[in-house]
């Protein structure tokens, strides 16, 4: 522990060469005391590195210095190899604390690069956040132990609910890996030889088998996502033409995005969307927008929406019991 608490304060200093016992104390979530003898050690050990003392002071690390400290272990590769989730998604992955400590020495190593002093890092310029917006989505199953338990390259029995049931029914399937997607997790796999996206907020359980994953010959991870990504979010069988105001067209894009395949010149305030679903039923998803929306064609989604408008009606219509 004493080890790993030094390698920091070390990477801590390359970072910002001068920094209070206060701030080190709290960053490392040890007493002031406790920081003093550690640089005493540091020190003793020709490391050149000492305590400055006056209002200014601190703990200071020679210019000079160049640790050689940001070499990466195998756990903290890994982690970063599956950069992009966000803090929530790390810990459920049981990789916050390797990517922590993976972050600090690559910000020890920028430091220590030479470079252009004007220039800002981007790491400050750009962030990346893949939550969903209000989204609150939670595994019904562990996510680390889930990909602990896939590396073992087995088929799983699950149980599984689907969203159109009540109850969840039992499956074999042939797993891929994982996904996250806009704040949300995904088991892809085989399921009787055709590729599946399983959420995990609703996989209430797993079972790994003796058999080992059968899976399609050159494909990977990313290419069965690929696929079935595409197959979610490609061209629908189904066009639904409807009438949106102007200004409602930047919240139509965001909840429809790649569904719409055309817009036409604003009328009146008024613009015409071609939306394309892979069936009718896929309409509900228009009572978003309430009524700021017009469906035109084809005669099947008006009556599918009108028929779900009377239900809302007939719902609403009496007190809630």
């Amino acid at each position: 522990m004493k080890a790993s608490r030094l390698l920091h304060l070390l990477l801590l200093l390359q970072t910002r060469q001068r920094i209070t016992t206060t701030e080190l104390a709290g960053r490392l979530e040890v007493s002031r005391r406790t920081v003093l003898r550690d640089v005493e050690a540091l020190s003793t050990a020709g490391v050149p590195v000492y305590a400055e003392r006056g209002r200014n002071g601190g703990i200071v690390l020679l210019p000079s210095a160049r640790l050689n400290a940001s070499h990466l272990e195998p756990s903290e590769l890994e982690a970063l190899s599956v950069a992009g989730l966000d803090s929530a998604q790390l810990e459920r992955m049981g990789l916050s604390a390797v990517w922590e400590s993976a972050a600090r020495k690559i910000a020890a190593r920028q430091a220590a690069a030479p470079g252009s002093p004007s220039l800002l890092q981007l790491a400050d310029l750009v962030l990346v956040d893949s939550t969903a917006w209000f989204a609150d989505s939670e595994a019904g199953v562990d996510v680390s132990d889930l990909a602990s338990a896939l590396r073992q390259g087995r088929r799983l029995r699950i149980q599984y609910r689907r969203s159109a049931e009540n109850q969840a029914s039992t499956r074999v399937v042939d797993p891929y890996g994982i996904v996250a997607k806009s704040g949300r997790w995904y088991l892809i796999a085989d399921d009787q030889g055709n590729g599946r996206l399983f959420a995990l907020e609703r996989l209430s359980s797993y079972e790994q088998l003796d058999a080992p994953a059968a899976l399609r010959p050159s494909e990977t991870l990313r290419t069965r996502w690929a696929a079935l990504k595409n197959r979610t979010e490609g061209p629908g069988r189904v066009s639904v033409t409807v009438r949106l105001p102007e200004n409602g067209l930047d919240l139509a894009r965001r909840i429809l995005g790649s569904r719409i395949h055309d817009v036409s010149d604003a009328e009146d305030g008024w613009c015409t969307v071609v939306v394309r679903y892979p069936d009718i039923e896929s309409v509900r998803q228009l009572l978003q927008f309430g009524d700021h929306i017009e469906v035109l064609t084809p005669e099947t989604a008006r009556e599918r929406i009108s028929q779900l408008a009377r239900d809302l009606v007939e719902r609403h219509s009496t007190p809630a019991s």
